[in-house]
Formats: C-alpha cells, structure tokens, sequence
C-alpha cells in the first residue's frame, strides 16, 4: 500500500464543544480512510508512482495518466488535505498567531481580524463543498484562496499554510446547515503552532 490513514495527533473527543467527537471519528475513519483506499486503488500498476510522497504526486498531478487523473485528483488530494486538517487544529489552539507567521499575516492582511474575516469569508461563501486555505504563493506572498472538492493548493503551484475543511461531512452532526457557525467554533482550536512550521518551512 503507497500511502496510510494517518493516526489522529490528539483523541477523538479532544476538540470538544467546537467539533464533536462522532464527526470526528467518522470524518477520520470513514471519509479520510476512503480517500487513503481509493488513491491506492488508483495507483495500482503503477509502481513509479506509489513510490512518489502524496505532496510530491499531487504537485505532478496534471501529468498523470488520463485514466487515473481524476481519481488521484479527488482521492489523492483528499488524503493530503485531511492530513494536513488533523495537525492544523489542537485542543491547546486557538487564539491569534504569533511568530514569524503572525508578523506576515499582519502584513499582508493590515490585522489578524482582517486575515480571519477574509478567510471565514472564503470557507463561509464556497459554494458546494471544498476548502478554504491560507497559502504561500511562488512570489512568497500569503494569500487565501477556496478551492472545491478535494482540489489541492499543491496542485496549484502554492504552499499549503492553514485549511478549513468545509464539506458537510465536517460539520453537518453538530451545526447542521449553520456553516457560519462552525466556521467561527474552528477558530478555537486552530493550532497555530504547525502553521506557522509549515510557514517557516515553505519560506525556506
């Protein structure tokens, strides 16, 4: 098998009021799980490719074989974005971001609550499902973008710093159809800690 269902980074209940715990254990063991098989399942036959990281597959996406493109797409991109979902949130996050992150979103945004409305914007206004993230750009600039379904930033040539997912399987046992209110709930456990590595990181 070239790829694996990650292990939740905390328990199934740790994120409690914000995210419940039966979203979380189906979100991770159900959806999440089907993404890590189906990829899989794409991917046999092809020994080259399994043998790629799933950052690395999904940055080469667009040249894949048209026979399994789409299914690397959706699943593929489906296990990187949940992976990167799990660790971007903690039972100890929240608040605002310090560090060399907080210090560039108050650059690029003017404050921290005009970078948090834009992106409460971008996952509150996609239509249908998907995800609304904070990337680094090839110019080096932080900038929010959604993107549908399971479509990566990767993919798009940007640097995944932050994600929201906002597919109602994320939400819909606890909130319903109240995005909004998940939305703001999320921003209690947002763990800032690993942004801001994946920033530091992908600034180089």
């Amino acid at each position: 098998m070239a790829f694996q269902l990650p292990d939740l980074p905390y328990d199934f209940d740790a994120l409690e009021p914000h995210i419940d715990e039966q979203t979380m254990r189906i979100h991770h063991g159900k959806h999440h799980a089907a993404y890590v098989n189906n990829v899989n399942k794409a991917l046999e036959g092809h020994p080259d490719l399994q043998a790629k990281s799933i950052e690395e597959l999904m940055a080469q996406v667009t040249l894949l074989p048209d026979s399994i493109r789409t299914a690397v797409n959706n699943s593929g991109g489906g296990h990187l974005n949940h992976s990167i979902y799990w660790r971007n949130m903690s039972p100890a996050g929240g608040g605002e971001p310090t560090g060399s992150l907080g210090k560039a979103i108050k650059s690029a945004f003017g404050s921290f609550n005009a970078f948090k409305e834009k992106f409460s914007n971008a996952a509150i206004t996609r239509f249908g499902s998907g995800w609304a993230w904070l990337c680094l750009d090839r110019a080096g600039s932080l900038v929010v973008q959604s993107f549908p379904n399971q479509d990566c930033p990767i993919s798009a040539g940007l640097q995944p710093i932050l994600c929201l997912d906002v597919w109602e399987h994320a939400y819909y046992l606890k909130y319903q159809n109240r995005r909004p209110d998940y939305v703001g709930a999320w921003w209690n456990v947002v763990n800032w800690k690993d942004a801001n590595e994946r920033f530091e990181k992908a600034k180089g």
